[in-house]
């Protein structure tokens, strides 16, 4: 069975991003010499779904980081070509969440990295994430684009784990209670 996944950094207030996409106040807390844990997490991955707004902020960030198939989520970029430097690495399609799941099963993927505000709230209101990495950075930002929004219910979490870095950070693991 095919699941979602999500690694993720929030401010303390709880936003991924500035309402205009900036991040940051995020990329300046980053600290090399810290492991948060992404290439343990991102290692049993098969793929990995992102909104646009998540992929319109990395081709900005120079070289493309992911060395896994890049499922983007958009009804604008639908349709769209794909850059020339990114064929082969990314599509772009306009499917729901479930019908997203559904074909990366079908490709043979079974653990899937979400990632991006609107898609991580999507894939959890349809139940298709089994667990969250969320590191909040002790920042205060005030407005912005929310990591979670409207629910039709509540979904439970259990804490798994929770660990704090020197430079503040705090990451806490939770898995989704069905």
């Amino acid at each position: 069975m095919i699941t979602g996944h999500v690694f993720i950094a929030t401010s303390l207030d709880g936003f991924i991003a500035r309402p205009d996409g900036d991040i940051g106040w995020l990329l300046e807390r980053d600290d090399p010499a810290e492991d948060h844990g992404y290439n343990d997490f991102i290692a049993d991955k098969g793929a990995i779904v992102m909104g646009r707004g998540s992929f319109e902020k990395i081709i900005t960030m120079g070289e493309w980081a992911y060395d896994r198939p890049v499922l983007v989520l958009s009804r604008q970029l639908a349709g769209k070509p794909v850059p020339d430097a990114l064929q082969g690495k990314v599509r772009f399609c306009d499917s729901t969440p479930q019908d997203a799941m559904a074909q990366l099963a079908a490709e043979g993927v079974q653990r899937v990295y979400v990632d991006g505000g609107q898609v991580v709230q999507s894939f959890l209101r349809e139940g298709l994430i089994a667990d969250m990495v969320v590191t909040t950075v002790p920042v205060l930002i005030g407005a912005g684009r929310p990591l979670f929004g409207a629910l039709p219910h509540d979904v439970s979490l259990r804490l798994e784990s929770s660990r704090h870095f020197p430079s503040g950070l705090v990451q806490s693991a939770y898995r989704v209670l069905r």
